[in-house]
C-alpha cells in the first residue's frame, strides 16, 4: 500500500499550531510574521525528522508560481550553450529556482510548442534563444504579462529584456586582428540568416575589411543545411573556389569545427598554412595543432546578468514597465593559429 504524503496540516497538529504559522515557517516568512526563532526551529526540525516534501502543484496553485524557469536554447548539446546553461542552472538554484533546459533548433514550430507547453504548465519565466519566426510569440508573453528575457539575439523593435554581447565589435576586432597579422584574403564563413547575432558578426567582418581596403569574400550556408550534415560540403566547394584564401573567419565553434576538419580531410597543411579564428571558444581549441584563437563570450557575466535582469520580472505585476537590453563584451583569446605565418 502507498504511503500517504505527509502534509503541512499533519505538522501542524502534530505541534498544536496552526497550519498558517507552519506554513509561513516553511516558506521563510517567519522572520517577517514575527514567528519566534524557537517555534521556528520546532517547526523546521520536526519537518526535516519526518522528511516532509511540499506538494509542488499545490503549491503552485495557492502561490501562483511554480519557482522554475524555462531556459530555451538553439541547441543545447552545442559547447558554448551547454555551458551557459550549466552555470545558469547554479545561479537560479541558489535563487529558488528550478530550470528547465530545451533545444527549438532554431526551428519556429517546435519553439512555440515548447513555449505554449511550458506556459500551459505555469512556468515562471522564459530565458529564449528565439528562433527567427517567433517574434509574435514573445510579443503575445509579454502581452500576458510572463517574464521574458531574450539571449544570444534580440527582435528589432521589440521591447524586451535582452542580454547579448556586442557581436559587431568582437567581429571587427577578430577581422582586424587577422589584417594587423598580414592577412589579406580573409573567408568569412557564416550561416545565412537575418538574424540579429549573425548580422551583427558579418558586419563587424565587412567592416573591417572594407576600412583596411580588403575585398569581403564571405561563404553564407543556409541553416536546414548545416543541420542535414551538409556543411562540410559547402566549405570545401568554398575552398576550392578560392585558392588564395590566406584566413579564415568561422562565425560559430560548430562551423568552425567543420571547417576544421575539411582542412585536415583534403589538405591537413592548409591548418598551419591559413590564419583561423573561430567565435566561440571551445576546450579543444587549446589543443589543436596550432591552437585555435577564438573569440570568447563572457559565460559567467552573461548567466548573471541573465538572472539579474529576470529577477525583478518575476516580482512585477507588469512585466512592461521596465525594459533592458544589455550587451555584454567579448575577449579575443590569439593563440597559433592566427599569428603572423
Amino acid at each position: 500500500m502507498k504511503k500517504k504524503p505527509v502534509s503541512i496540516r499533519n505538522i501542524a497538529d502534530e505541534l498544536k499550531i496552526s497550519v498558517t504559522t507552519v506554513s509561513f515557517v516553511l516558506n521563510g516568512k517567519a522572520k517577517e510574521k514575527y514567528i519566534s526563532k524557537e517555534l521556528t526551529k520546532k517547526v523546521l526540525d520536526y519537518a526535516k525528522l519526518i522528511n516532509y516534501r511540499p506538494n509542488q502543484i499545490a503549491q503552485s496553485l495557492r502561490t501562483g508560481k511554480s519557482k522554475i524557469l524555462v531556459f530555451m536554447v538553439e541547441d543545447i548539446s552545442n559547447n558554448f550553450f551547454s555551458k551557459l546553461a550549466r552555470i545558469f542552472e547554479d545561479i537560479a538554484y541558489e535563487k529558488g529556482y528550478k530550470v528547465i533546459f530545451c533545444s527549438n533548433e532554431n526551428d519556429d514550430e517546435k519553439s512555440n510548442e515548447l513555449i505554449t507547453l511550458f506556459n500551459f504548465r505555469q512556468v515562471d519565466g522564459f530565458i529564449i534563444v528565439p528562433s527567427p519566426g517567433i517574434r509574435d510569440t514573445i510579443e503575445k508573453l509579454i502581452e500576458d504579462n510572463i517574464p521574458v528575457v531574450l539571449l544570444d539575439r534580440f527582435f528589432e523593435g521589440l521591447d524586451c529584456n535582452s542580454v547579448v554581447i556586442d557581436n559587431e565589435q568582437a567581429a571587427y576586432d577578430a577581422t582586424a586582428h587577422l589584417i594587423q597579422n598580414k592577412f589579406k584574403n580573409i573567408g568569412f564563413v557564416t550561416t545565412a540568416s537575418d538574424q540579429s547575432q549573425m548580422h551583427g558578426r558579418l558586419s563587424g567582418y565587412e567592416k573591417a575589411t572594407n576600412e583596411n581596403g580588403l575585398k569581403p569574400n564571405t561563404l553564407q550556408i543556409p541553416f536546414h543545411e548545416i543541420i542535414k550534415g551538409r556543411g562540410k560540403e559547402y566549405i570545401k566547394n568554398f575552398l576550392e573556389q578560392d585558392p588564395d584564401l590566406d584566413a579564415m573567419f568561422f562565425a560559430t565553434n560548430y562551423l568552425a569545427q567543420s571547417g576544421l576538419e575539411v582542412l585536415k580531410e583534403t589538405n591537413p597543411k592548409l591548418i598551419k598554412d591559413l590564419g583561423l579564428i573561430a567565435f566561440d571558444d571551445n576546450d579543444m581549441f587549446k589543443i589543436y595543432d596550432p591552437s585555435i584563437t577564438s573569440v570568447s563570450q563572457p559565460l559567467v557575466e552573461i548567466s548573471t546578468k541573465l538572472m539579474e535582469v529576470m529577477l525583478p520580472l518575476l516580482k512585477k505585476k507588469d512585466v512592461t514597465e521596465t525594459s533592458h537590453k544589455i550587451i555584454l563584451k567579448t575577449e579575443l583569446i590569439i593563440r597559433e593559429s592566427s599569428l603572423a605565418k
